[in-house]
């Protein structure tokens, strides 16, 4: 599983974005996404870099939690 800290996602809209984001890029991923705690789960994705570029592409701020 890889987390990331999304700090400025703040609503659902974001949601939806950060979701397509990853998906655009890792179809078989699953996500869970908190957006009170601004983390966000992918479990199946091997390269945690093209998930992160990703969700910065769609206009985020990912840092990844370890």
């Amino acid at each position: 599983m890889i987390q990331f800290e999304v700090n400025d996602m703040t609503c659902g809209h974001c949601v939806g974005a950060v979701t397509a984001a990853v998906k655009d890029v890792a179809p078989e991923a699953i996500i869970s996404v908190d957006l009170a705690e601004h983390t966000v789960r992918v479990e199946g994705v091997p390269d945690a870099d093209v998930v992160e570029q990703a969700i910065r592409e769609a206009g985020y701020s990912p840092s990844r939690k370890f």
